[in-house]
């Protein structure tokens, strides 16, 4: 196929392709959010936003929720130790499952640990890191078909670009 040749009476409009070449690293988001819990689609969730900051070639900024259970104020000392050592735990394999992901993928990164209502904690950490888009996976508890999960929350509330990954 040939290309066409311009020609000193063809007109040119918008930049150069200098100019292309210099703005095209900027066209995307420049911080992706991805909230995750552990669970496989959140994970997934997690894949899909690594993906996506390495192609776009920008930060990536990974937010874990400890949910604040009603019912830890009633548990026994006992009780509420092992549950926050297992979150601690977790939060800690996260953290290294993530770093090993971005330092092979080559993505910034940064990894974020919050206590509180998940919804709550995404919504003011993506308002907190300008996010341009916010990634979670989705819900597989049945209950929220009713009640309404984070993601369909966050997607109502129509701040940012969500993606819901399966």
């Amino acid at each position: 196929m040939d290309v066409p040749v311009a020609t000193p009476e063809d007109e040119h409009y918008g930049p150069t392709e200098q100019q292309l070449l210099v703005e095209r690293g900027f066209d995307g988001p420049r911080v992706i959010m991805v909230g995750i819990d552990g669970s496989p689609t959140s994970m997934h969730a997690a894949s899909y936003a690594c993906g996506t900051a390495r192609r776009q070639r920008c930060r990536l900024v990974v937010v874990f929720v400890v949910p604040a259970a009603s019912f830890v104020a009633a548990m026994s000392g006992v009780a509420a130790e092992a549950r926050e050592k297992a979150c601690q735990e977790l939060a800690a394999d996260l953290r290294t499952e993530v770093r090993l992901i971005a330092d092979e993928y080559r993505v910034p990164t940064t990894f974020v640990t919050r206590r509180g209502d998940p919804y709550l904690e995404l919504r003011q950490a993506a308002d907190r890191v300008r996010a341009d888009l916010v990634v979670v996976g989705v819900s597989a508890q049945a209950g929220h078909r009713f009640v309404g999960s984070i993601a369909t929350r966050l997607v109502r509330l129509g701040r940012w670009p969500v993606v819901v990954v399966p």
